[in-house]
């Protein structure tokens, strides 16, 4: 049981982020570079990472080296041009599109923008537990919403009460601040209790205490069993929140391994340089 991208390759598109070229060594002993051009050139080539059940796993390095198209290719956006992505020992884009859907919402995602439609906070939440039911509930929840006769389900409040907003279940979204409207994107990916989060920048541009809040409910996923991969250039967020922590520099992932080990005793001279703070980007 685990969410795998096995020496994944994928070229530059509209959608990805950006990075420098270079050779480096791939968390299991290969070579992986990661790199941008609009030219066609790869963004991330020859990358594998894999998260377990339960498992927090941070991919650090500073902006536009590719964090965020790693992101979407764990997280079927985007086929990968080589290697692949496996979900609990599927390979996704060898099963068929039925199939390769169920996986898909095996996954959730929370961007660096919550995208919150205008809406109720309850409703925003309640997103991605409606897409899953058949089209015959779906009706049946629209028409008790237009007579006001509907409740939330106790998933939508209990997602609310790990993110600290349970009192905003009937607050329209447009009113919330932005450092609310993260939680409640984060709520929306908890709700329907998917096997696994993908977090790209979830906390890039809150204050602390909004910071904290995410990050307590990221360990709160984890008490959960689900496996939870975090985009951050936050070093010290890192340390916090995950077990392991790969290293995506201009050359690729430079290493991969447990937090403490990576940030104490790197065995890449290019992680003790960023973690230093001695190469600039």
């Amino acid at each position: 049981m685990s969410l795998d991208a096995r020496g994944v390759t994928h070229a530059y598109d509209d959608e990805d982020g950006g990075g420098g070229t270079g050779d480096a060594r791939r968390s299991d002993g290969g070579t992986s570079v990661a790199g941008s051009g609009t030219d066609g050139s790869p963004v991330v080539r020859d990358v594998s990472l894999s998260v377990d059940p339960g498992e927090v796993v941070a991919v650090i390095g500073p902006s536009g080296v590719g964090k965020t198209t790693l992101l979407r290719l764990l997280g079927l956006f985007a086929r990968p041009d080589e290697g692949a992505i496996a979900v609990d020992g599927t390979e996704a884009w060898a099963a068929g599109e039925r199939d390769r859907l169920a996986l898909r919402r095996d996954i959730g995602v929370v961007f660096q923008e919550a995208s919150l439609f205008d809406a109720t906070v309850a409703r925003n939440v309640e997103y991605g537990l409606r897409v899953r039911r058949s089209w015959r509930e779906r009706l049946r929840d629209e028409l008790r919403g237009l007579v006001g006769d509907h409740e939330p389900p106790d998933a939508v409040r209990d997602a609310l009460e790990v993110v600290g907003l349970a009192d905003y279940v009937d607050h329209d979204a447009g009113s919330l601040s932005g450092g609310e409207a993260q939680r409640v994107a984060f709520a929306r990916a908890l709700a329907y209790d998917p096997n696994y989060l993908l977090l790209d920048e979830p906390t890039s541009d809150l204050d602390p205490r909004n910071t904290a809040v995410i990050e307590d409910a990221v360990a709160d996923a984890s008490d959960r069993g689900i496996g939870t991969v975090v985009a951050t250039h936050d070093m010290n967020q890192a340390r916090r929140v995950a077990d392991r922590a790969a290293v995506l520099l201009g050359d690729g992932v430079v290493e991969a391994g447990p937090t403490e080990r990576v940030f104490e005793d790197p065995r890449d001279d290019r992680t003790r340089q960023f973690i230093a703070g001695e190469l600039v980007y």
